[in-house]
């Protein structure tokens, strides 16, 4: 028992960030519990974060460089393994443009400090633009929509949970997902004490979900309809006179456009399209306007529509027209360890007027539209894409039309992988970087609750590795900078910045086997960090074992004094969402022709978390080696369809196969299908044994296929057909049926 070594650390594996207790012995982690004592989480943590090290532990780990040759991969040493990948990017660039250098950023490399700012240094350093990210998939309109209306995207209020007499929760199902952006630790108990308290929370949901169940109330609604709901709901403030026209007139501009806008959606109109009565959502209303304290709030659901960037703004601007922006109970706008907002608009961070080199699309955040991924590698060109780095995801189960992407990449020059284990998508490239675990590395808190004060109580935590690198992994930071070495492109566009990170390297090698640690020392610059931004230190926070609580939330302090548009005014009416909402009569009447057509929705289990979570036994165990297409019971009676059977699943881009699952909480012409499978062609021991299908095949990419304002595909709420199979589930099949399959 003397080798036994007890941590307090916390998960970094979604935005809760929970409190946790990992124990140790001989550099192995060995159990982790929730630490009961957490400032924020207090005892909390789902089975993910309980289960991460058997993950991480796997015998399918990435210890060494990979290099992919003729008959298989190789290990490399790290020296060859960046010599030869800066020698290619050198010669990319020399012979096409820095823009045919690439980087695809996955949700993984957000939720550490340093991960992200190195990886856009390396890029930075190149000169290139073509980065892409995750958040086109599931969240750029949140960002675009809070760029146009508040002057920064990174501006994102929250509902205030620990004080709301009314919370509305469209499109998003926190008992499982958590919450989006918002660090929620427990979102079950948050719940029920606002309802504990007389509060009231309502979904709105096409299914019947976790959440919906122990809540106040829940409505069905049409997939793909939100942002009619959100029309008829502006318009029904208006009728019922729930306007604070003082706050309005002092704190905003638009408002006469914005309710020009809502005049032609009456309830009477959309509950032809949404399936919500007028009388149901003139009673939400009515709650929504008597609570002292109230908010809309919608995640994925909502996001990945066709009209994302409508719904999400129309959402903001009911919270703030009925005096519900910056007030207690209502939404607010956390402050982080420094004013980000004011510093991001002062240097320019994340709003560059970037534009697509395919399909003329603004980026967002400074990333372009992951659905015109595959035509800038396909499309001859000057900065036709030859060179694609992949950070901390896998677009090919998590893009859409991913069979398309994966011919795409398949015709790179180079393709280089950072992450933990093989992938889907490094099963198609030509190297594989190792990189350590959150468990194996030194943090803070990532950027939103460091930077932005998204909590529901705001605190600080730091922690140190709790286990070392088995091998040759490698953080995230030094990797880049060795890139930017080889590659003879200074990270960050500086020889200054360049010598630096190398000599901190070299200093922190000094008496360690340089083999296994040229590595950035992560301690000295995240300490760093936090003197500049004014905060004591991280030895101190390490005090802190359970973390150190910060200033409570303040109301009414954002529109008075932390505005940073020009004229310190909200924008209510942006010119291009006027723009764009001109097609919304054209949507209103696409969606009652198809309206007895099935809508596919996408959901998850509270053990899957995105692509990554299939590669432990417990996990996807029995009846859990396949996701399901999941139905009601009085669709399947009119298919003819019993609980069990096959199903084709075909949408205009692919046909899917799969086991049919009967589910009496989805709606009507609803259907369900989880994300995240498809491990067959990843080599995985455990995960490439799985039955299950990609749903993003039947996605459509490409520039006609996104949404406008925010770069966004449409991966949830379209149209499919269901069909009775003729044959059997497709073993070892990555991307489904050809769609001649459906048609016979």
């Amino acid at each position: 028992m003397a080798d036994l070594k007890k941590h307090n650390t916390f998960c970094r594996i979604c935005e809760s960030l929970c409190g946790l207790e990992v124990t140790t012995k001989d550099n192995k982690v060995i159990e982790i519990k929730p630490d009961k004592e957490h400032v924020a989480s207090q005892g909390f943590a789902c089975p993910k974060g309980l289960k991460q090290h058997k993950l991480f532990d796997s015998t399918d780990r990435l210890k060494y460089p990979m290099k992919k040759e003729e008959d298989g991969w190789k290990r490399i040493p790290w020296d060859q393994a960046l010599k030869e990948i800066g020698t290619k990017v050198r010669t990319i660039v020399k012979e096409n443009d820095p823009d045919a250098v690439a980087m695809y950023v996955g949700t993984a490399a957000g939720f550490g400090v340093l991960h992200p700012v190195f990886a856009q240094g390396f890029m930075t350093g190149l000169g290139s633009r073509s980065m892409f990210a995750s958040a086109t998939q599931d969240c750029s309109n949140k960002f675009s929509v809070s760029h146009q209306v508040y002057g920064f995207p990174f501006t994102q209020p929250f509902p205030d949970i620990l004080n709301t007499k009314c919370l509305i929760i469209v499109g998003a199902n926190p008992m499982v997902s958590k919450w989006s952006f918002l660090q929620v630790p427990n979102p079950s108990k948050h719940i029920k004490d606002i309802q504990n308290r007389g509060g009231k929370v309502i979904v709105i949901d096409p299914r019947r979900t976790e959440t919906a169940k122990i809540s106040s109330e829940h409505l069905y609604i049409r997939p793909n309809t939100d942002v009619f709901f959100y029309l008829s709901f502006l318009q029904e403030v208006i009728e019922q006179d729930g306007i604070d026209h003082k706050r309005i007139k002092q704190y905003s501009k638009g408002y006469e456009q914005l309710i020009e806008l809502a005049r032609d959606w009456s309830s009477e109109k959309t509950e032809e399209v949404t399936g919500i009565s007028k009388d149901s959502l003139k009673d939400l209303v009515k709650t929504y306007l008597s609570a002292d304290g109230a908010s809309l709030y919608s995640s994925t659901g909502v996001n990945m529509g066709t009209n994302g960037s409508l719904a999400f703004w129309i959402q903001e601007c009911i919270n703030f027209i009925t005096g519900n922006l910056d007030k207690k109970g209502g939404t607010l706008v956390g402050k982080g360890v420094i004013d980000f907002p004011k510093f991001g608009v002062k240097n320019g961070l994340l709003m560059r007027p970037d534009r697509s080199r395919i399909g003329d699309f603004q980026s967002v955040n400074d990333a372009f539209p992951g659905g015109i991924l595959a035509d800038e590698i396909l499309t001859p060109g000057k900065k036709q894409i030859k060179a694609l780095f992949v950070t901390g995801g896998n677009p090919l189960i998590t893009m859409a039309n991913s069979n398309r992407l994966r011919k795409a990449l398949n015709q790179l020059d180079l393709l280089v992988t950072l992450d933990i284990l093989p992938t889907e998508t490094a099963s198609v490239g030509t190297y594989m970087l190792p990189c350590t675990t959150p468990l194996e590395r030194p943090d803070l808190p990532f950027i939103f609750p460091l930077m932005l004060g998204l909590q529901t109580r705001p605190y600080l935590q730091a922690t140190r590795s709790v286990v070392k690198p088995d091998a040759e992994q490698r953080d995230e930071g030094s990797i880049y900078i060795g890139l930017a070495r080889a590659s003879g492109f200074p990270i960050f566009g500086s020889k200054f910045a360049q010598k630096f990170f190398d000599f901190l390297i070299w200093i922190n090698s000094l008496g360690k086997n340089k083999i296994y640690h040229k590595s950035i020392p992560q301690v000295f610059l995240l300490n760093l960090l936090l003197k500049i931004t004014g905060q004591k230190g991280f030895r101190l926070l390490l005090k802190n074992r359970h973390g150190l609580l910060r200033k409570a939330h303040d109301e009414q302090d954002f529109l008075d004094q932390r505005m940073v548009t020009d004229d310190k005014l909200i924008n209510l009416a942006p010119v291009k969402f006027l723009e764009q909402a001109k097609k919304l009569e054209e949507d209103f009447i696409t969606e009652i022709k198809s309206k007895n057509q099935f809508k596919l929705i996408t959901r998850r289990a509270v053990t899957t978390h995105n692509s990554w979570t299939h590669n432990y036994e417990e996990f996807v165990q029995g009846s859990r080696q396949t996701n399901y297409l999941y139905m009601n019971t009085r669709d399947a009676r009119d298919l003819q369809l019993l609980d069990g059977d096959m199903v084709d699943v075909s949408s205009k881009t692919a046909t899917v196969r799969l086991p049919l699952r009967l589910d009496d909480d989805l709606g009507i012409k609803t259907v369900a299908l989880p994300h995240g499978w498809g491990h067959q062609a990843s080599g995985l021991s455990v995960a490439g044994k799985t039955k299950g299908v990609n749903v993003n095949v039947l996605a459509a990419d490409g520039p006609d296929n996104i949404e406008k304002v925010s770069g966004m595909v449409h991966l949830t709420g379209f149209n499919v057909d269901v069909k009775k199979s003729k044959g059997p589930q497709i073993e070892n099949s990555w991307s489904g049926l050809e769609n001649d399959v459906w048609r016979d």
